[in-house]
């Protein structure tokens, strides 16, 4: 069975949106099913879709009891450079990150490997929470991991027909929410970009990398900004405070990523988006504690190079 945690873990995080409640879910299905060990029969269903259908309803239990997980720029209009922070949400309230090394194996077929981290990118995942979870459990099974419509039926104990609908207006629930989203590919001499103008608070340089629409976020807040100007006036007007501040890299949600620490202290975690060889989004998670989940130091070591 624990050969399947990690495809398990990657079902559970596109289930729930978060990486801790994911491995929660992940752990009581494994213990379901050892429990349970006695139940099993091979000859009805494989040990990959007994897990599923465990891990299924684990998720969808747990959905029960939890309000739906949104990213900054879905909870409210975008605010103005300068602009008060305001009092932190609850970190319930938002999508939060995953390490690529939880969600996704490391080694596989490319094409599937490639599938596996773009689903699990932060927009993905929020259009996902505006599913109904049994329609959410459908679009991941058919769409992502590829199962049969006859496959989803037997594991929801439903029918192809009732399938092809859910998947028919779990398309039109998720095309209507999308935003454009990265092309999955990594821009190495974008990101020594990023880093060198951000460690040295070049504000044109670093500005000169975004998109025209980029937004720029700081969870457990619901401040953000949209555009160019906005986070150029943000930056200016912060005067300096990140001149000193160190980043560390790192990889999440299928995306670039970096530890930032300022003082020697851990501080949070910047997500990237990249789009059309620029920065398409910035999401700083101001959550210190996300470090040991992603294994990282809470005080960085020497400098070095990305």
């Amino acid at each position: 069975m624990e050969a399947h945690r990690v495809d398990l873990t990657g079902y559970c995080y596109r289930m729930l949106a978060c990486a801790a409640e994911a491995e929660d879910a992940v752990q009581e299905t494994l213990f379901r099913a050892w429990k349970n060990a006695d139940r099993f029969d091979e000859r009805k269903a494989g040990l990959r879709t007994w897990l599923y259908r465990i891990a299924t309803n684990v998720c969808i239990d747990m959905t029960r009891s939890v309000q739906r997980r949104a990213l900054t720029m879905d909870l409210g209009p975008s605010a103005l450079a300068g602009g008060s922070l305001g009092a932190p949400l609850s970190a319930a309230a938002f999508v939060q990150p995953v390490p690529d090394r939880l969600a996704v194996p490391v080694e596989g077929d490319p094409a599937e490997l490639a599938i596996g981290r773009e689903t699990i990118r932060l927009a993905f995942i929020a259009a996902l929470q505006h599913l109904p979870p049994r329609q959410r459990a459908v679009l991941i099974l058919r769409e992502v991991l590829c199962w049969t419509v006859e496959e989803v039926a037997g594991l929801l104990d439903s029918t192809p027909a009732a399938v092809n609908s859910a998947l028919q207006r779990a398309r039109a629930t998720m095309a209507a929410r999308r935003t454009p989203g990265g092309s999955g590919e990594v821009d190495e001499d974008l990101l020594e970009r990023y880093v060198e103008a951000f460690t040295a608070y070049d504000v044109d340089g670093l500005v000169s990398l975004l998109h025209q629409d980029a937004t720029m976020s700081m969870p457990p807040f619901a401040w953000w900004l949209s555009g160019r100007e906005a986070i150029r006036a943000a930056l200016v007007g912060s005067a300096g405070a990140c001149a000193d501040d160190r980043l560390v890299r790192t990889a999440a949600n299928g995306s670039p990523a970096f530890a930032q620490y300022r003082e020697g202290k851990a501080l949070g975690l910047v997500v990237l988006d990249l789009r059309d060889g620029l920065i398409a989004g910035m999401t700083t998670y101001l959550e210190p504690s996300l470090f040991a989940l992603f294994g990282l130091p809470m005080t960085p070591g020497p400098p070095s190079r990305i």
